[in-house]
């Protein structure tokens, strides 16, 4: 009977213990003034819009130049998250009326952000992406987690009497305003692709900070709004069982598709680093796709070819790597001879991986990015044995450098597309990148002195 009383008190003292860590309502603001707070915040005219705009031409500055410290800067001058928690309090609340003031606020908020960006990036004259903006083009699990995280910190820490800088690290933390600039940059160069996926990635953070806002107050037990009639309260309550709906539902669909996709791009890589590894035949290309509802892994091989058996083998390991439904696509490189006929068909896999590398800037991380860089300078290797002879590269290389001194590095070489045709490809590297009129320049230059009847210059 005494081990039962004893295991009742420990029980007992490990409750009061959790309750005393784990209290939010211990230190917290009365619920009209975190209410009144948060209405205040949801407004966006005057000031509040100046704020906005001044805070988005400093984040697409930042952006542009690539600079970590500026994008944080801006983040914590926007007054973006507002309107969203807003949202997120309304549908607490049972306000219909405050959940409508906050959209509105909201969507005049974003539209001018994107169209501030996008007069930025018309009119500056950098016009090239770089790594900050091609990491705001496309959602990952880990950013629908600190979305939702971050939502919850900051409702949180708004419901405090004493208010800490939880808040301003939200804001970085979520990063609403960079995605929206994104956007901005894709609407000025016509790039729908950084648009949409900004404006997917934006929009899912958006959600999850409401969602994660709406969850809080509820469990705080905040007072619902009364209303007048019994009727009147179950129309309000409907219209917002509605909107939660219209509003959660396809964001949990996108942010499954997200995880899904995220999950198997992760288990891709692990099998092809671990399982794809021979000491003749390496891996110069990796794609990931999910394509009707089925992943599809395509490599590309150089060195010596697999054989069917070896392909069959590893297509049985997959399922260890949880790919069972996966498809291995498999195009096989070549090994170290001299023929023509492999001089083309190599040549032709490197023109084709070359534009691949190109979207692959656009659209893939920062490591993926250092990946393609390896891999051309495998196919600049190669290309310049196979074709070092046709063009008088050491004269070309001196008379541009004496045009263009931050010039690093040439390369020039002749490949075939997959129209069989016959194109010069220049690739250049710089210690400055020019701008976009050097470029065209440098291009007519190299089209005139190796009397090329096609030419492409690609940067690294």
């Amino acid at each position: 009977m005494s081990n039962n009383n004893a295991a009742a008190r420990l029980v007992i003292a490990f409750r009061q213990f959790m309750n005393e860590r784990f209290n939010l309502h211990e230190d917290k603001e009365r619920e009209s003034t975190t209410i009144n707070e948060i209405k205040k915040g949801v407004e966006f005219k005057g000031a509040n819009l100046w704020i906005l705009i001044f805070a988005i031409f400093i984040a697409s500055i930042g952006l542009n130049v690539d600079s970590t410290a500026v994008i944080i800067g801006a983040m914590l001058i926007s007054p973006l998250m507002g309107p969203i928690i807003g949202v997120g309090l309304g549908a607490g609340i049972n306000d219909f009326e405050l959940i409508k003031k906050a959209f509105k606020n909201l969507s005049v908020a974003v539209l001018a952000s994107v169209l501030t960006s996008a007069l930025y990036f018309w009119i500056t004259p950098l016009h090239e992406a770089q790594n900050e903006l091609l990491a705001r083009t496309e959602p990952t699990l880990w950013d629908v987690l600190i979305a939702f995280f971050g939502g919850l910190a900051g409702i949180v820490a708004g419901s405090r009497k004493e208010k800490s800088n939880a808040i301003p690290g939200v804001a970085i933390a979520t990063a609403l305003m960079p995605p929206l600039c994104t956007a901005g940059y894709g609407l000025a160069n016509g790039n729908w692709y950084f648009f949409i996926g900004a404006f997917y990635l934006f929009f899912i953070n958006s959600v999850l900070i409401s969602v994660a806002t709406f969850l809080i107050v509820r469990a705080l037990k905040y007072p619902k709004k009364k209303f007048e009639s019994p009727a009147a309260e179950r129309k309000v309550k409907s219209y917002i069982l509605a909107f939660v709906l219209i509003t959660i539902i396809p964001s949990v669909y996108l942010a499954y598709g997200v995880v899904r996709r995220t999950l198997f791009e992760q288990n891709a890589r692990h099998f092809v680093s671990t399982e794809v590894a021979f000491e003749e035949t390496y891996v110069i290309n990796q794609e990931y796709a999910i394509q009707e509802n089925k992943g599809i892994i395509n490599l590309t091989l150089y060195g010596k070819p697999l054989t069917d058996e070896e392909i069959k083998e590893l297509e049985g390991r997959m399922k260890n790597y949880k790919l069972g439904e996966a498809e291995l696509v498999i195009r096989q490189g070549y090994e170290e001879d001299r023929s023509e006929e492999t001089k083309e068909e190599f040549e032709r896999m490197s023109a084709s991986l070359k534009l691949d590398i190109l979207n692959d800037l656009y659209s893939q991380s920062e490591e993926q990015i250092k990946s393609k860089d390896d891999q051309i300078a495998v196919l600049e290797e190669e290309l310049f044995k196979l074709r070092s002879k046709r063009y008088p590269i050491t004269d070309i290389s001196k008379e541009l450098s004496i045009q263009y001194p931050t010039l690093k590095t040439i390369s020039i070489g002749d490949m075939t597309n997959q129209n069989q045709d016959t194109v010069c490809y220049a690739v250049l590297s710089f210690t400055r990148t020019p701008y976009r009129r050097d470029i065209a320049k440098i291009e007519e230059w190299l089209t005139v002195r190796t009397k090329a009847d096609s030419l492409v210059v690609v940067l690294k």
